[in-house]
């Protein structure tokens, strides 16, 4: 309980010392959809850590040109995997017209973590911001009980508390989380505080199965894709597509995926796209662009069943678009 004590001491000094500004969007929830200004709001988006190559951290030195590129793709939405701690970025996006998903962590103190209170921080400093869209807590934790001494329900329990109190400083935004997967009944009752609800969803190239599976559940409250995509990269060949790079395989898997995803719009919230660049430091040397690398209930990645963890972007590592680079600029500018 102790660290219960120190989030609502943090809450209350926060409230008493943060000036609240009206000159922001007003952003609700009606029905399956997010409501920005009282207009529905559709997230075309995409998952964005840009980590440059040879590095393993994330860096915004190539921010106006990757801005750029989204704007061309009609991306209204990104979704980051770490807040953004820069008022500059922050503008910046806004000015681009693009939103912002800020994900928290449960145990990364350098990064406004959940289990020091440091997001609490991080909101109080940043919540009257007009780019940010949602507060998100997690990233498909159920696949790592390991993190929480072998009980998941101890994540399920943060996760409704962290949620809790993000709404007891923030009254004007959502607060979701990305489950992986379809989120079970026992999963649900836990979340109550959880606004809206994020899967990442990896079922080949059919990812609108999981919102017939959501309506039978009858939850009440809406879902979005925080994770669906394929990478451009075949661990074999097959399926008419050879071994190797493969933008094809990826262009044509994502066509499938965001027509799927669009033609249902009506019962979900949106798509975050992984991810916008391909990311070097995942799988091996940073300096090289490296096959393999491993995700947990991955086999659903197409065409192929690998995730090459390296291979996801819709541009490469130096900002050249892939083909599936013009299936987004579709996707998302022509519905």
């Amino acid at each position: 309980m102790n660290i219960l004590k120190k989030l609502l001491a943090l809450i209350i000094f926060g409230l008493a010392l943060t000036a609240h500004s009206n000159e922001r969007d007003v952003i609700t929830i009606k029905g399956n959809h997010l409501h920005v200004n009282n207009e529905m709001y559709f997230m075309k988006g995409l998952c964005y850590h840009p980590v440059p190559k040879g590095e393993t951290a994330r860096s915004f030195y190539n921010l106006d040109q990757d801005l750029a590129l989204m704007v061309e793709a009609g991306v209204n939405t990104i979704r980051v995997y770490e807040p953004i701690d820069d008022k500059e970025v922050l503008d910046k996006l806004d000015a681009a017209g693009i939103k912002v998903i800020i994900s928290f962590g449960y145990n990364n103190p350098n990064a406004f973590d959940i289990a020091t209170g440091g997001f609490i921080e991080y909101i109080q400093k940043y919540k009257d911001h007009n780019a940010i869209l949602l507060w998100e807590l997690g990233n498909e934790y159920n696949y790592h009980p390991e993190w929480f001494g072998g009980d998941i329900n101890i994540w399920y329990k943060t996760l409704d508390i962290a949620a809790g109190l993000i709404q007891m400083i923030d009254e004007s935004r959502p607060v979701s989380t990305a489950h992986g997967e379809l989120p079970q009944d026992d999963v649900l009752a836990y979340g109550k505080n959880i606004d809206i609800w994020g899967v990442n969803v990896y079922r080949w190239d059919k990812p609108a199965s999981i919102l017939r599976e959501w309506r039978i559940k009858n939850v009440k409250k809406p879902i979005y894709y925080a994770e669906a995509g394929a990478d451009s990269y075949m661990a074999t060949t097959q399926l008419g597509y050879f071994e190797g790079e493969s933008q094809e395989a990826q262009a044509d898997a994502n066509r499938n995926i965001l027509q799927a995803i669009i033609e249902n719009k009506k019962h979900n919230a949106g798509v975050m796209l992984f991810q916008f660049t391909d990311g070097w430091w995942k799988a091996g040397n940073p300096d090289q662009h490296d096959k393999g690398g491993w995700a947990p209930n991955s086999g659903g990645v197409p065409y192929d069943g690998a995730p090459n963890e390296e291979w996801w972007g819709i541009v490469d590592i130096d900002r050249n678009k892939k083909l599936t680079f013009d299936v987004v600029k579709q996707a998302y500018t022509q519905n």
